[in-house]
């Protein structure tokens, strides 16, 4: 596997380490327990760290020098693919002819260096996308930056020297085919999945003494990146709406925001901080930063109600995850969480990112019990369809079609 601008022992929430991160990991996990050996090539960012590092019984991760260690901005990432290329063709080297069997490449950038390896070594290239410009581009945050054309380009490059592409949903899939003139014969859908062990439930109870919750009281949690493609400053501004319809609430809403600054939001990351105190919430928001897997678990069981309200999508594990610890989600009706979330079944899909609209959706929850409590029993059933262990299973597959892919372009050539 290639993860070129973000290493998978990253902690999530904050950076360039977000859902991301944690597909790679878990799904290299999944893959060495069916005897499946993995090795992820990341870029070193710290002259501290190993230059191998077991991850898991069966999965190497491999930090590559290229560029200096810290300072270097994704944008920048561009021109150090030949030196990191150069070094995970060393690495193949130090083994025998034919050691790999497949590149998996992660987001565009490890794309551009897999399809070298492809061709270099004679092995299919699956390419997973992640997050794709075009689609990107298409619906900005308010104060966000397009990605540019360079990455436009790179993008269609991959999606053509890639004899499989794993698409996180049929929706994914589809802009593939359309915006990138995949084509769709090497377009499989393979759904992220959850970790059910970590993310289940907690006594709700327990889990706000532990965290310093009040055990009565309506949280909203926002979990993820702090950037204007996550729009933490949507939860934010319909809080506001909400407490000025309704003054009573203000004493039972607590709204914790856990995460760190990251991409765009990295320019001005006090931004939602002064965005809280500009909308008068001191007293009901709380920054928390990012947190492990198993506290983050926590985090989402504690919780009243989940805000996913993202401008884009490809996914949403924050919504899987959540939903795992039978917290309903509001998310918005976007990207790959029209699938993960099931409207009015374990959640609520809202339409827009209108404050008032927001308002709306978050005052349901908190003040129907009966709503709660159906959604969350429909947030436990949806989580259990997704599990690392069937992800695991459907890539395995896509590999073997991807060889097949190659093998039939080789004969036709």
């Amino acid at each position: 596997m290639i993860s070129l601008h973000t290493s998978p022992l990253d902690q999530p929430g904050t950076g360039d380490a977000g859902g991301m991160n944690v597909y790679v990991i878990e799904l290299a996990r999944r893959l060495a327990q069916r005897g499946v050996g993995v090795d992820i090539f990341t870029r070193a960012t710290d002259s501290r760290l190993s230059p191998v590092v077991e991850a898991a019984d069966g999965v190497l991760v491999r930090h590559v020098a290229a560029g200096p260690y810290e300072g270097l901005g994704k944008a920048e990432l561009p021109g150090q693919l030949c030196t990191f290329a150069r070094e995970v063709l060393r690495t193949e080297v130090l083994h025998p002819v034919g050691h790999y069997d497949v590149v998996h490449s992660h987001y565009w950038l490890s794309g551009q260096v897999g399809a070298l390896a492809r061709d270099r070594w004679n092995v299919p290239l699956v390419h997973s996308m992640h997050t794709m410009a075009k689609v990107k581009n298409a619906a900005l945050a308010a104060g966000d930056s397009p990605e540019p054309t360079s990455r436009v380009i790179g993008e269609e490059q991959v999606v053509e020297a890639a004899d499989m592409l794993i698409a996180n949903t049929v929706l994914e899939a589809d802009q593939l085919v359309s915006l990138y003139g995949a084509d769709p014969d090497r377009v499989r859908v393979v759904h992220p999945g959850v970790d059910l062990s970590v993310f289940g439930q907690h006594d709700k109870a327990q889990v706000r003494r532990e965290l310093g919750l009040p055990i009565d009281a309506s949280v909203l949690l926002f979990a993820g990146r702090i950037q204007p493609l996550k729009a933490p400053d949507v939860l934010l501004r319909a809080v506001a709406v909400l407490l000025e319809r309704d003054p009573q609430l203000r004493s039972q809403l607590v709204v914790p925001i856990v995460g760190g600054p990251s991409g765009s939001g990295l320019a001005h990351p006090e931004s939602l901080a002064s965005l809280s105190a500009e909308l008068g919430l001191d007293d009901v928001v709380r920054f928390v930063p990012p947190v492990g897997q198993a506290q983050l678990a926590k985090w989402y069981a504690a919780a009243t109600l989940v805000a996913v309200p993202s401008y884009n999508e490809s996914f949403g594990l924050v919504a899987a995850e959540a939903q795992a610890a039978g917290t309903p989600v509001v998310a918005a009706a976007v990207g790959g969480l029209t699938t993960v979330v099931v409207d009015e079944v374990s959640g609520l899909l809202v339409d827009t990112h209108t404050p008032q609209d927001w308002a709306d959706a978050l005052r349901r929850i908190v003040t129907d019990p009966d709503l709660r409590s159906r959604l969350a029993a429909g947030a436990t059933r949806q989580a259990a369809t997704f599990a690392w262990e069937r992800t695991a299973e459907l890539t395995l597959e896509a590999y073997d079609l991807a060889r097949c892919a190659m093998t039939t372009t080789e004969v036709a050539l």
